[in-house]
């Protein structure tokens, strides 16, 4: 079920959150068994820490305290109140005393997050904590963005073995059909005659069929396009991967599953926008009609490719649905990808790199994803780097030599396709290596609430 505010009947117990720099001053001010019992059970206002107040009568609960660490500390966390949540008993918790405005909107979601779990294929553990959602808060957005994330979660977390192109494919149906979405599929050797030959050459050595997912919604406004990487599996193909690197290869479609939950969030609150998502779903396999190393293949837009890695496949599939996106000329084109590991080398797993060369549009990114606790960064899109993409015996390299720039080389690749559009191209990893509060180890999203966040301003909504 989609995290949502609890609408229970029964009363709330009200929760305080506690700042550790004014712990002892709050406790001051409280009647002398609360602060009794926080100092007996060593509550400090720590991040993390939990504590049910009873009643002065020992009959029922006066209060919950939740800690809320220092100001030093919070900026080294996201969704602080998570973890305290966490260890709150089951039961709903009202927010009474200690976040207000930005912070509290954000611990609210963090809060609806933590209550997920990836249930498929074993049961979660019951009994958590629920919130009510405080008054003056934006609630509907607040479980919007939520139940976005949770998609992005549960599409990447599920492997690959039920999560081929088809049951992607599946996934954007039942999205379209929730929001009265329009959706085209081109599969199999129609991709050849649909002129989207790069798809069908990554996918064509898999039993499981290429396709490209083509999904239409709204009618006026601007136009958004949304192009997401939905490599279902990725070997490497004839340039097989590492055991230990293909091991979290079912997060390959991470591009996809991310614009799917962006798109959940665009159509679930109705932005004055036409959006088109387009998802090119493969898996790259070896078989003996795998692309080979040293092929040279023709794209959608007449640009020739010299393959140099066949592990490089997602910018291919990606070349092709860009350069579809760009003969419509929409007002603001994205892709997101799990494209290259330089991108982690640079920044890590959890900020989201992005590139473009707009740059209203990269302040309005990088203020909503620290207003929206999604941080992402920019890299630049370095002209002094094309030469490295331009092998001379074809148009484009999709695995230059040299191993440096990495990220930055695939997304000069990419945006040969984007034509004359605004362009933003997001190099994501899609997975939390180690649980954090409110978000488990596991898929995660990257970057969509900070691309929903700066809709508005860039689109002149």
């Amino acid at each position: 079920m989609p995290p949502v505010f609890s609408i229970s009947p029964d009363p709330a117990i009200d929760l305080h959150v506690v700042d550790q720099n004014t712990c002892d001053d709050w406790l001051n001010k409280q009647p002398t068994h609360i602060a009794e019992w926080a100092r007996v059970n060593g509550f400090t206002g720590a991040i993390g820490q939990a504590l049910i107040v009873p009643a002065r009568a020992g009959d029922g609960v006066s209060m919950a305290l939740a800690g809320f660490g220092t100001p030093a500390q919070r900026a080294r966390k996201r969704f602080v109140l998570a973890a305290a949540a966490a260890k709150l008993p089951a039961a709903t918790y009202t927010i009474a005393s200690g976040l207000t405005g930005a912070a509290l909107e954000i611990e609210c979601l963090g809060w609806l997050l933590s209550g997920y779990a990836f249930d498929r294929y074993a049961p979660a553990a019951a009994g958590k904590a629920k919130l009510a959602a405080p008054s003056g808060i934006d609630a509907a957005t607040i479980e919007a963005l939520a139940a976005a994330e949770c998609l992005t979660r549960d599409l990447i977390n599920t492997p690959a073995s039920d999560m081929g192109p088809e049951e992607l494919q599946a996934a954007a149906e039942t999205l379209a059909a929730a929001h009265g979405a329009q959706i085209e599929v081109t599969a199999d050797a129609a991709l050849l005659d649909a002129n989207l030959p790069l798809i069908h050459t990554v996918g064509r050595a898999s039993d499981r069929r290429p396709r490209l997912i083509d999904m239409r919604w709204g009618n006026t406004g601007p136009l958004l396009t949304l192009v997401g990487k939905g490599v279902c599996f990725d070997t490497g193909g004839l340039n097989l991967k590492p055991g230990a690197s293909m091991g979290l290869m079912k997060k390959d479609m991470g591009g996809a599953a991310t614009v799917l939950g962006l798109a959940q969030m665009i159509m679930g609150l109705k932005l004055p926008l036409r959006l088109r998502v387009l998802i090119p779903a493969v898996e790259n396999a070896v078989s003996a009609n795998a692309f080979r190393p040293g092929d040279i293949l023709t794209a959608r837009n007449g640009l020739t490719i010299e393959i140099n890695n066949t592990d490089a496949e997602g910018r291919l599939v990606l070349a092709d649905a860009l350069a579809l996106a760009a003969e419509e000329n929409p007002d603001l084109l994205i892709s997101m990808a799990t494209l290259t590991g330089a991108a982690r080398v640079a920044v890590g797993p959890d900020l989201a790199p992005y590139f473009t060369d707009d740059e209203p549009l990269s302040a309005a990114l990088s203020g909503s994803g620290a207003a929206l606790a999604d941080p992402v960064w920019r890299l630049p899109f370095h002209p002094p780097y094309e030469a490295k993409i331009e092998p001379g015996i074809a148009d484009l390299d999709n695995a230059p030599a040299g191993g440096m720039a990495g990220a930055i080389t695939a997304a000069l690749f990419l945006r040969r396709f984007s034509g004359e559009t605004r362009y933003v191209h997001f190099d994501i990893y899609g997975w939390c290596p180690a649980a954090e509060p409110a978000r488990p180890k596991g898929g995660t999203g990257q970057a969509a609430r900070a691309i929903f966040g700066a809709l508005p301003t860039a689109l002149n909504l």
